[in-house]
């Protein structure tokens, strides 16, 4: 395994101030020049945090933590569930890519957990909203549901044995939040 290049606390941190900038912006810009990317075509990755959360377009974690190419890890799928295919993604980046800090970014507003509390979706969605009432069993208040969803794919990661390993002996870390849509503030739970 790679050593980490920040710790999981730095990483918190700066994903913290990140959001903080978000926040107070009216206008965020990233260097994509020629430059830019060829530099880091050569280089290879090297993020400093792992974000798994919702496909919603409408959560963009490299704005919402005001970060650039090559600082975060990105999966995303509807409802920010975990299954095997996310997992063996988590350990890839933890492992191969010295990254430390795990976060799965929940949000409020999320179809996927309002399917799951008031409708009865059938064919492959059904495999999503079935892991999402599994996670809120009858909660029927939004927020509260969204929150429930995050905790239990913590709690999915948290039950890797790699993870579990590369917890005790590297200090890796697993975080839940909340992104807000209308405020665009996220809440570490």
């Amino acid at each position: 395994m790679q050593s980490y290049k920040i710790t999981a606390d730095e990483a918190r941190k700066r994903l913290a101030a990140g959001n903080q900038k978000y926040i107070t912006s009216t206008q965020l810009t990233n260097d994509v020049s020629p430059d830019t990317l060829l530099r880091y075509s050569n280089s290879g990755q090297q993020p400093y945090a792992i974000i798994i959360t919702c496909s919603d377009s409408r959560v963009v974690p490299e704005l919402i933590f005001s970060a650039g190419i090559g600082d975060l890890f990105v999966i995303r799928v509807a409802g920010n569930v975990i299954d095997s295919h996310q997992l063996g993604s988590i350990e890839y980046a933890a492992e191969h890519l010295g990254t430390g800090l795990i976060v799965v970014l929940g949000h409020d507003h999320c179809g996927a957990v309002d399917a799951a509390m008031n409708h009865e979706p059938d064919g492959y969605i059904k495999y999503i909203t079935d892991e999402i009432v599994k996670a809120i069993g009858d909660e029927k208040d939004e927020v509260k549901a969204c929150c429930l969803n995050v905790k239990y794919s913590c709690d999915i990661i948290e039950h890797s044995l790699q993870i579990q390993k590369d917890e005790k002996e590297y200090g890796l870390k697993v975080l839940g939040a909340i992104y807000h849509l209308e405020s665009g503030r996220v809440e570490f739970l």
